[in-house]
């Protein structure tokens, strides 16, 4: 069945290392960890990737203060893509505007905050917040959107835990191929670093990064590597039909060529590389491509042991028969694991390849594992490529769930 193409017009996100795609994308390049140590409430100092973006740029004080985290991530992204891209919501019906904002989580911030100033009073609870339940319901981002713009289209979120950046532009190509929106702001946030649970959940599960230098704790691939970087984040991007962007001459950064979720069913929290590779054969399929049609893998792997060899596996096993592997980076290693917005964010640091032809490496790799030593892999230095045509975008999550996503250069 022939489909109607969709294509991403604008970008707006915020990266611990870099506020616009051009700067996120120079760091990429040149090797700038986003990397800090910050002190974790119950936990001391770990290694976390913090944004430092100006909420006050386009929300009041009062907003920030009464909203949350990740929606001041949503609202700079949203207004800053929808910059990129030229377009004026003013002059467009905003009832036909949608918002998909994927998320890992949500609520666990400000839950955790509002518990500890309640136990300073002993748990009397005058001194909850009035603004509890509207911070914590999973709409909030996506919510927060839709007041700061005044838009009366759908406007939520979609839980895929780390597949959600993923998730947010498939949902939004596939509302608009339905015609249930005319235009759409989509992709993914995280708040997580703000909230020592995630931390401990990980730290419990032996899969919390340590190390000297905060800037060297994520190293995917590595064989010294031991566990993720907590990291905030958001990228959100502006998604229209073809015909709709060419009609106000827009300009076009590429085109959703293809996609596939799927489940692995097998493990809360252990990933399987035959679904995984599953998931990406049928994102080939969905776009009418071959493995030799693939130039940039950027992988999911967020610097677990066990995790990044299996992934390697799936990726191995799906291109083996190629005569020259594609290139396959990693961008986790520079801004940690980022969540609900690292598919989102990983996209957009490969976008501009199809202009430059260069391909961002994986940094951080002193001693590869050879358990990950597959053709193609992009190590320590970017690489000049004669064809960048096709970038394929893996993000994975816990429970099972796995996303990709293929992006193709644009041609009319």
């Amino acid at each position: 069945m022939k489909q109607t193409r969709i294509v991403i017009t604008g970008i707006g996100l915020t990266a611990p290392n870099g506020n616009t795609l051009a700067e996120f994308r120079r760091n990429l390049l040149h090797g700038v960890s986003g990397i800090k140590t910050v002190e974790v409430r119950y936990m001391g100092q770990w290694p976390a990737g913090m944004c430092s973006f100006d909420p006050l740029k386009y929300q009041k004080k009062k907003d920030v203060r009464i909203g949350t985290r990740a929606g001041s991530i949503s609202v700079y992204c949203a207004r800053e893509a929808l910059a990129d891209a030229g377009v004026n919501l003013d002059t467009r019906d905003k009832s036909r505007v949608g918002i998909y904002v994927g998320i890992t989580e949500h609520g666990n911030v400000e839950t955790e905050n509002e518990v500890f100033n309640i136990s300073q009073f002993k748990y009397d609870t005058k001194f909850w917040t009035h603004h509890h339940n509207p911070r914590t319901v999973a709409n909030n981002p996506a919510g927060e959107v839709s007041l700061n713009l005044g838009i009366t289209g759908p406007a939520y979120t979609i839980g895929a835990a780390c597949a959600a950046g993923n998730m947010g532009l498939i949902h939004a190509a596939q509302m608009l191929r339905l015609g249930e929106v005319d235009f759409a702001i989509a992709g993914g946030v995280s708040e997580s670093p703000q909230t020592f649970g995630i931390f401990a959940g990980f730290k419990s599960q032996n899969a919390l990064a340590t190390h000297a230098d905060p800037t060297k704790a994520s190293r995917p691939f590595d064989k010294a590597r031991n566990g993720i970087v907590i990291s905030e984040g958001g990228c959100l991007y502006t998604i229209e039909r073809l015909e709709d962007a060419q009609a106000r001459g827009a300009k076009i950064y590429g085109e959703i060529a293809g996609y596939c979720v799927n489940s692995d069913a097998t493990d809360y929290v252990l990933p399987n590389p035959e679904r995984q590779a599953e998931c990406v054969r049928k994102a080939l399929a969905n776009a009418g491509m071959t493995v030799d049609d693939i130039d940039i893998v950027n992988t999911h792997a967020t610097s677990t042991p066990q995790g990044d060899i299996q992934e390697c596996q799936a990726i191995a096993a799906v291109f083996k028969d190629r005569k020259e592997p594609p290139a396959i980076n990693n961008t986790k290693s520079f801004i940690g694991h980022a969540m609900g917005a690292a598919g989102a964010l990983e996209l957009a640091g490969n976008i501009p390849s199809f202009d430059d032809l260069v391909v961002h490496p994986t940094i951080n790799v002193d001693e590869l594992d050879p358990q990950c030593d597959i053709p193609g892999l992009v190590l320590n230095q970017p690489r000049t490529v004669k064809r960048v045509d096709a970038i394929l975008n893996n993000s994975f999550g816990m429970l099972g769930i796995n996303s990709t996503l293929i992006i193709k250069r644009f041609t009319a």
